[in-house]
């Protein structure tokens, strides 16, 4: 019989929460792929239309402003409208978005196009997605799906990546933007399929339920909820800690690595999809460190996982200057999977830690925790390219960046865990949470 839920083995695999999360899985790996082309989209601009960097890092930068702004508002959308009808819409805009980035001739154009449409349509489908799945559908096994899930983004980079790189060096970059364009509409009608709101939708318990949970009534307002719920939690100190360590986060991986690593990469002779395919192997380590972070979020401290995903992260970064070369060389292939193994591994602590906090709230809270993570890689992918046109190298910009993960990690070991229940009922100050007041 099955330890969670009273069923037999097959009929645990058989649990319609899977097939979910499975759906929600391939949404995420298809919205994922966006995210990493303008990297490979850098050189082909500068060269076909003479934009600076700048200016092409500035789209970026509006696309993952937006990515992580659109996150608890479309968390509290699917409150309203459902999981399935936000999603296959998100979608429908990217391919609107991506299919107009094919046709601009200027630069405005592209922050509008990619910026604007895409970064709105991926956010809808950033890891506060993953979470409000995994808080309706799972009681048990939640770290482990929300890694799983946290994982899609960067394996969608891994799968397409390569593809996409051959196809930009071969035939050009529009052929590359259709094929993500085809993929996210065929992705759509999977979407309405399968997707379905909420385990009393079918009849079923969430996974792990000891009792029948009855689908909750649509939230009214749901502008007005995100910011009521950011209004609440902004009252906290932890969620200040929380999205500021998250902030570098952003900074270190999406904001710098997926933007600015292959151009760094090629400013040292290395091959673009020579680079491109390193980003890839980073993502196949992803998915394992990601998956793995998730299960020892169900057993261990996440402040303290935190702390030291954020330490590690640092001193790699700060070694990386020394390891670019023309070639791939056995130091750089350690890097790649130490790295890929880190990068985004501290999700699953980051949404234990909101859920833990705000309770039924957390999907949305960490969807604003989320756009402090898009802050920061914004903030990273626009200085990253001001810098390289100012002094000629990426350099300084990787140190400073091992500096601020060092700063994260003390910042994630003085968040305050709330207080056990059993605790809270002894007569003992009012504060429910120790510290927790800004």
């Amino acid at each position: 019989m099955d330890a969670d839920n009273g069923l037999s083995y097959r009929s645990r695999l058989g649990h319609r929460a899977w097939w979910v999360a499975g759906a929600a899985l391939i949404a995420i790996v298809v919205a994922g792929a966006f995210s990493t082309l303008p990297g490979l989209l850098s050189g082909p601009l500068h060269r076909e239309f003479g934009w600076s960097r700048g200016s092409i890092g500035l789209a970026a930068s509006v696309n993952m402003l937006l990515y992580g702004l659109t996150a608890p508002f479309a968390a509290a959308l699917m409150d309203r409208f459902g999981i399935r009808r936000v999603v296959v819409v998100a979608l429908l805009v990217i391919a609107s978005g991506a299919g107009l980035t094919t046709l601009m001739t200027s630069a405005w154009e592209f922050t509008l196009y990619w910026g604007l449409l895409v970064g709105l349509g991926t956010g809808s489908m950033a890891t506060a997605f993953g979470a409000t799945v995994t808080q309706r559908w799972f009681v048990r096994r939640r770290g482990l799906v929300t890694g799983a899930l946290a994982s899609g983004s960067v394996f969608g980079q891994m799968v397409f990546l390569p593809a996409l790189s051959w196809t930009v060096d071969h035939h050009g970059w529009r052929p590359s933007l259709v094929t993500l364009v085809l993929a996210a509409c065929a992705t759509a009608p999977l979407m309405w399929l399968v997707l379905r709101d909420h385990p009393a939708d079918v009849g079923r318990r969430p996974y792990g339920a000891g009792r029948h949970v009855p689908r909750p009534a649509p939230t009214e307002g749901a502008g007005r909820r995100a910011l009521a719920v950011l209004r609440d939690a902004a009252r906290t100190r932890p969620f200040w800690l929380m999205a500021a360590a998250y902030a570098v986060c952003g900074a270190s991986t999406n904001g710098i690595m997926w933007t600015h690593f292959t151009p760094a990469a090629h400013d040292h002779g290395m091959p673009a999809t020579t680079a491109s395919s390193l980003l890839a192997a980073i993502g196949v380590f992803n998915v394992i460190g990601t998956v793995a972070s998730g299960w020892a979020t169900d057993r261990h401290d996440p402040r303290r996982l935190l702390a030291v995903f954020f330490a590690l992260r640092g001193l790699l970064l700060t070694g990386l200057p020394l390891l670019m070369s023309a070639t791939v060389q056995p130091s750089m292939m350690t890097f790649v999977v130490a790295f890929g193994l880190l990068d985004l591994a501290t999700v699953p602590p980051v949404i234990a830690l909101c859920r833990e906090f705000h309770g039924d709230d957390g999907a949305v809270v960490f969807g604003w925790v989320g756009a402090a993570h898009q802050a920061g890689a914004a903030l990273a992918a626009f200085g990253g390219g001001a810098a390289r046109d100012a002094f000629g190298t990426y350099a300084p910009v990787w140190v400073a960046l091992g500096a601020l993960c060092a700063a994260a990690s003390l910042l994630s070991l003085l968040v305050r865990r709330p207080v056990p229940a059993e605790r809270a009922a002894k007569p003992r100050p009012t504060a429910v949470y120790r510290g927790h007041r800004a």
